[in-house]
């Protein structure tokens, strides 16, 4: 019988001095790998805990989707002894992550390459919307604030429609497993050299970075693409049609192979030596009469019955689903896509992160803490502080416990 390892962050110890959505995704997917996740709240908590919508106990779903695994203190990072409480913290952490506008690590007394000179073992990762240096350092950012600057907007949509945000939250996530990404690499770093390091993750880079191959299209061309819809700038046969029932499939019949199966499957087998589409050269260059075949031909039947089909012809296809048939479907699958968070008392599913381990154990979901829910545990433990220290803190509002108010037990 094979013998579990740990999970990969075991014993990696995290202050999480993050709001809303970026850094909070960030540190949520490192305490799915296992890491300790101190997440340092306001009195007031993360403002993202109070966004409109779906709620459970009083804590908005988007709080609950970015925030498992991890323990919060509630302090009051203006009193000089909440500060104070937060070097400690820090003092005894392997990584810090924050999402604060520039210049305000520095006001706080905290600034990152000060704090890592002192403690040169220290990952400190600093998320902002436009980087610590830029022109636009300054400006506040918000997802489709990024998206909009990055391009990303510009080719989202349809043809002649304004421009749309994607309707995922692209820039905070992209910035966040970037920070992920980039603290991992200085933890890999550290074991080497001993040396931790300063990591610099803007939003708006992240934005620029996920153009992909659009970018370098731009470049050569000198002309900016325009909206994509369903469609594909370079493969006419990667794109989105209708079935008779009005239901929409994607197909991405990139090869000559597929491109061959797409039309026999069709029953169009006479495009294949259509000297309109012949190469994939052609077809680009005769999309429109293309696209209006292959269209009448998809009308003819239900969208269900040409994913069938197609994909018994080894044709990449797949039918277009809402969010609820999607997660139904990974339900169904049971292969680890979704996790359920609980409490004993309540709980909820979620997207589980996409890493697997094999032979690793699972680090048990966590249900996202009440603010300052860990308050106490963590000034008696991981800030050093007495009874008497922590009882003086929450009478003077230096930092909160849950329930906010009750005195130490």
């Amino acid at each position: 019988m094979t013998t579990q390892q740990r999970p990969p962050l075991e014993g990696l110890r995290i202050i999480d001095l993050t709001t809303f959505l970026s850094g909070p995704s960030a540190t949520q997917l490192l305490g799915d790998l296992g890491a300790d996740i101190i997440k340092v709240e306001s009195l007031d908590g993360d403002s993202s805990r109070a966004i409109v919508g779906p709620t459970v106990r009083g804590d908005s779903a988007y709080f609950l989707a970015n925030n498992r695994n991890k323990r919060s203190i509630a302090i009051d990072l203006k009193a000089p002894r909440g500060l104070a409480v937060l070097k400690r913290l820090i003092a005894g952490a392997d990584v810090v992550v924050e999402n604060f506008r520039p210049g305000v690590t520095t006001r706080l007394g905290i600034e990152p390459e000060a704090v890592v000179s002192c403690q040169p073992t220290l990952v400190w990762a600093s998320i902002s919307g436009f980087g610590q240096n830029g022109p636009l350092r300054d400006r506040p950012a918000y997802d489709m604030v990024v998206q909009a600057l990055g391009g990303v907007m510009s080719l989202n949509g349809h043809p002649g429609a304004p421009a749309a945000r994607l309707g995922i939250p692209a820039g905070d996530v992209v910035a966040g497993l970037y920070a992920a990404i980039g603290i991992l690499a200085a933890v890999q770093a550290r074991h080497e050299t001993g040396q931790g390091r300063v990591i610099d993750v803007s939003m708006l880079r992240g934005q620029l970075a996920m153009l992909s191959y659009q970018a370098l299209y731009t470049y050569l061309k000198g002309v900016a693409p325009g909206p994509q819809g369903a469609a594909h700038d370079s493969i006419a046969t990667y794109r989105s049609f209708k079935g008779g029932d009005g239901r929409e499939l994607v197909v991405t019949a990139n090869t000559p192979r597929m491109w061959e199966g797409l039309c026999r499957t069709l029953g169009v087998e006479e495009l294949v030596r259509d000297e309109r589409f012949v190469d994939a050269a052609s077809r680009l260059r005769n999309k429109e009469e293309l696209w209006a075949i292959l269209e009448a031909r998809f009308a003819e039947r239900p969208a269900s019955e040409w994913v069938d089909l197609l994909s018994e012809a080894s044709v990449p296809v797949a039918p277009v689903k809402n969010v609820l048939e999607a997660l139904a479907d990974a339900r169904t699958a049971d292969d680890g896509s979704l996790v359920v968070v609980s409490d004993g008392e309540v709980s909820f599913e979620n997207v589980a992160t996409p890493i697997r381990f094999v032979d690793t154990a699972d680090v048990e979901p966590a249900y996202p803490p009440a603010l300052g829910g860990d308050t106490v545990d963590i000034l008696l433990g991981e800030a050093g502080l007495s009874q008497s220290e922590v009882e003086e803190l929450i009478a003077d509002h230096v930092v909160a416990a849950a329930p906010l108010g009750e005195p130490v037990a």
